[in-house]
């Protein structure tokens, strides 16, 4: 049996529970978010 997981998935449920647990990580994951695909953005890479 073969498990393939993608990236973003499991990243969204993670930062999903964290939001749940620390509210004011929200702020953290957003501004992480947009930085990283700012800069994926920019160096044409991609998820």
């Amino acid at each position: 049996m073969t498990l393939h997981l993608q990236l973003a998935p499991i990243i969204s449920i993670a930062a999903g529970i964290g939001i749940l647990v620390f509210p004011k990580l929200l702020n953290y994951i957003v501004a992480g978010y947009l930085i990283v695909v700012g800069v994926l953005g920019l160096t044409g890479g991609s998820f």
